[in-house]
Parts: C-alpha cells; sequence; structure tokens
C-alpha cells in the first residue's frame, strides 16, 4: 500500500478582524458579524478532527492586528489545545498582519502540539507517524509587516533543503509561505516557477482571501486555501479550507470545505420586465434563493444592484424607494441581510421617436443595421481593424456579431439619451 499524508491547509483566519463596508446593519447583524469569524475558526478544527488528519496548516494572518486582544488569542489557543488532545500538530508562519515580532513580544508561549516556522530564515520541522519521518515541512514567515525588497521569502524552502537541515529523507516535503505570489507584488512576491523547481509535493500559501489553485487543477502542488470568512462586499462567495490528501505515485487531491457562516454577495437582478415594486421584490428574492443555493451556508449579506431597461426607472429614483425596497426584502428573508439595494436601471429606449426623429441616432441605427446585414464586410474590417493593434479577431465575435452589434447599440443609443446606465 503507497504511502498517503492527510492535512488540512488553512490561511487567513483573521482573528478580531472588523467587518467593513457596510452601509446599514441592524443590531442583530451587527452582533452576527462578531460572532462569524471566531465560528469558521472554531469550523476549522472541527473539519480537522472529523476527518482525523494528521496535521494542520495555518499559512499566516492568523490575527487580523498585530496586537490582537486577549479574548481572540485565548480563542486561538482552545481550538490548538482541542487538536492537540486528539494528537494533531499544527505548523504555522506569521503573516503581514501578524509579523513574528508581535507574536515574540506579546503573546503567550504556544501549546507543545503548536509549530511556528522562523521568520529570520526558513524553518524545518519533521512530521512523524509511529517513529517514522512521514512528511518534511519547511517555511518562513514575516518577520515585519513589510517583505525586504528583492528578498525572496521561498529562498532555502526546498525539499533537498529541508533534508539536509533535518538530516532525514521522508515521502512528503510541504512548503508554507504567506506571499502575494505574482498576484500582489507588494507582499513578498514569487515567481511560481520558483516554487515549481523547489521539489515540493505541495505548497501551501497565504495571503490571497480566494481558493485558487495556481497549477494544474487535476494535481494541484501550488495553492491558496483563502480566508476562512469573508470580512466585506469585496470578499463575496464560499470561503474555508483545503483538505488535502498526498499520496506516493498519484495525483494530489484538495478538497474544498467551506467554513464560513455567513456569506457575502454583490448580485445583479435584471428588473427590465418588471412592472411594479412588489414585482422588483420578487425578482431580488428569487435571485437571493438561488445564490443561496451555492453558498454553503445559511445565512448571506448582500448589496443588490438593480438592472436593465425598466418602465420603472423613475420610480426606483424617487426619495425612499429604495430604502423601503430594502425593508421589504430584510423582512421577507429575514436570513438574508440586504445592506442596499442600488438603482443600476434605465428608461426603455424609444427606437422608433429616434428613427422618426431623423437625427443622428437615426442615422445611427442605420448603420448598425447595415453593418449586422453585411457580415463579411464587417468581419473583414474588424480583422483589419484587430491586425493594425497586433492582434487576432476573437474567435467568439463572428458567432455573437448580431448580439454584439445590438448591445453596442443600445449601449450608445442610451449614452446619448443622458447616459444613466
Amino acid at each position: 500500500m503507497s504511502e498517503t499524508v492527510t492535512f488540512i491547509h488553512a490561511a487567513d483566519l483573521h482573528l478580531g478582524a472588523p467587518f467593513r463596508g457596510l452601509r446599514n446593519v441592524s443590531d442583530k447583524w451587527a452582533d452576527r458579524l462578531v460572532k462569524a469569524v471566531p465560528e469558521a475558526y472554531d469550523r476549522l478544527v472541527d473539519v480537522a478532527l472529523e476527518h482525523h488528519v494528521d496535521f494542520v496548516i495555518i499559512a499566516g494572518d492568523t490575527f487580523d492586528e498585530a496586537h490582537p486582544s486577549y479574548g481572540d488569542y485565548l480563542h486561538f489557543v482552545i481550538g490548538l489545545n482541542r487538536l492537540g488532545q486528539a494528537g494533531i500538530p499544527v505548523y504555522l508562519c506569521t503573516g503581514n498582519h501578524d509579523p513574528y515580532t508581535s507574536w515574540r513580544q506579546n503573546y503567550a508561549r504556544l501549546p507543545q502540539n503548536a509549530f511556528m516556522f522562523s521568520a529570520t530564515r526558513p524553518g524545518y520541522f519533521c512530521y512523524q507517524r509511529d517513529g517514522r519521518p512521514i512528511a518534511l515541512l519547511a517555511g518562513r514567515g514575516f518577520y515585519n509587516q513589510a517583505w525586504p525588497a528583492g528578498e525572496s521569502v521561498a529562498t532555502g524552502i526546498t525539499a533537498v533543503d529541508a533534508e539536509a537541515a533535518l538530516g532525514v529523507s521522508a515521502p512528503f516535503s510541504i512548503g508554507v509561505i504567506h506571499t502575494g505570489l505574482d498576484r500582489d507584488i507588494s507582499k513578498a512576491p514569487v515567481a511560481p516557477a520558483q516554487l515549481q523547481r523547489a521539489g515540493m509535493d505541495y505548497w501551501a500559501l497565504g495571503h490571497l482571501h480566494r481558493p485558487e489553485i495556481i497549477d494544474d487543477p487535476n494535481d494541484p502542488h501550488i495553492v491558496f486555501s483563502g480566508c476562512i470568512q469573508g470580512r466585506a462586499l469585496n470578499e463575496t462567495g464560499p470561503h474555508g479550507v483545503n483538505l488535502v490528501t498526498l499520496r506516493k505515485g498519484a495525483c494530489n487531491k484538495v478538497e474544498f470545505i467551506p467554513t464560513a457562516s455567513v456569506v457575502w454577495e454583490r448580485p445583479n437582478v435584471d428588473v427590465s420586465d418588471a412592472e411594479s415594486l412588489s414585482d422588483v421584490v420578487e425578482r431580488i428574492v428569487s435571485e437571493l434563493y438561488r445564490l443561496n443555493g451555492t453558498s454553503f451556508c445559511s445565512q448571506m449579506i448582500e448589496r443588490i444592484v438593480l438592472r436593465g431597461a425598466t418602465t420603472i426607472h423613475e420610480t426606483l429614483q424617487r426619495p425612499g424607494v429604495l430604502d423601503d425596497l430594502r425593508d421589504r426584502i430584510n423582512a421577507e428573508v429575514p436570513d438574508f441581510f440586504c445592506d442596499a439595494v442600488v438603482d443600476a436601471t434605465t428608461l426603455p429606449l424609444d427606437k422608433e421617436r429616434m428613427r422618426r426623429e431623423g437625427l443622428f441616432p437615426a442615422t445611427f441605427m442605420e448603420t448598425c443595421e447595415q453593418t449586422v446585414k453585411h457580415r463579411e464586410e464587417s468581419l473583414a474590417y474588424l480583422q483589419d481593424a484587430f491586425a493594425e493593434k497586433g492582434l487576432s479577431l476573437p474567435r467568439f465575435v463572428e458567432k455573437r456579431l448580431d448580439t454584439l452589434g445590438s448591445e453596442a447599440e443600445d449601449l450608445v443609443l442610451d449614452l446619448l439619451n443622458g447616459g444613466r446606465s
């Protein structure tokens, strides 16, 4: 039977984080949000215990601030102790939110089952099972809140370096760093190619708040787990941890497990066929339930954007109407909280009137119609225009020429009609 190791890859817990960007929040939901991040951490621990993993990795930003409260630190240690009682070690590095200087000066000693990678140089640990080396872990954390320019956080974090430092070999080697990779060059940037050359079976990365597999999704080696709980409207969608299984001679397996108890969404709701405010509420509620079906939790916070050309556009612009809509939605679906409804609708275009007027819009519509009728000439023109820029015409343009022409016509006419889209 081939050797196997399983572990939880988590990052960006941000214990103690405030929630940002809400326009209106009730006392009930303010209290709910305060509890969401620690609940997500508790769920992380539960997942590790439920799956009887070999160990847990936390790839930086355990805390949201360099000086967290005693309560947040105590909550973290209680979770570590729960894992320790089950014989599960935890390997962690520091991030830019909770650099090593803060841990050294302000925090108590970690439990015996918790192992922190060095921040001044690469650090190495060996996970053993029944006295046998199973996995070598190499990592490095942030010493201060900023990473030194020109220095790679991944230097010295290779399978060969780990074996040399520990004096043992093992079936698996795992790298642990907090990095912006090549997505955020302000936070310990690293080229993915450097990680690919390091000989690691898996790279557990932190910093980016969305789960992402950087290389082959069928055999992932370089992975961001994302944060465990979204904290603002720009952190939409599911958040959680990765359950990772490494098997010698087989592809790596990464299973995303949600931990967030509240999901943030920014839905666009098409109300172009709505004839009343009740129709608008119906379409919003329908979209919220559709989103909730894929959100992996029962509670959501959303900011709703109404779109489309609708006859009730002017009604939506009346003072107080959007606030009334928000209140109706919150009363109808109490497990979802709408902090605002944004009107991005327009009035329907009266194209027949524009044609009768015979002004520029009429000429423009005639040109658009001719473009669609003479497809070959239009495509040749577009190909020449793209070629002058050193680009190839995208394939979808030929298939969607009619649709694109109609969309472009509506966009220009709307701008000429007042630009309210």
